[in-house]
């Protein structure tokens, strides 16, 4: 499977959308690798827009999961527009304490444009 996602750099972020509905064990490895290669030169502030996404599992997790270590400690990952099922998946791992998340993705544009 191949994961695409898009990426636009500003000033002080990387904002990154995925272009698929999924992040699951099929897709797990591609997405980390399209991440790898959007946030190359990212400034410290990463956006993942997570929109259209509409399923996850513990190998999407565990993709995400990467990324935020794989940029650390220079640059931080933060999560925007979880649909309710991906936000679920989040809040039943404990893992929205790990991530900053905003509830939509112009919350995230808004607060890193100053």
């Amino acid at each position: 499977m191949f994961m695409e996602v898009s990426a636009k750099t500003e000033d002080r972020f990387c904002l990154v959308s995925v272009l698929h509905d999924r992040i699951d064990a099929a897709a797990a490895l591609e997405f980390k690798d399209a991440m790898r290669r959007a946030t190359a030169h990212a400034p410290p502030v990463v956006i993942l827009d997570l929109h259209r996404v509409n399923f996850i599992d513990s190998s999407g997790l565990g993709a995400i999961i990467a990324v935020m270590k794989h940029l650390a400690p220079k640059r931080a990952l933060v999560l925007a527009g979880l649909t309710p099922a991906v936000e679920k998946v989040f809040t039943l791992t404990r893992m929205g304490t790990v991530f900053g998340i905003f509830h939509t993705l112009d919350a995230a544009l808004t607060a890193y444009r100053g």
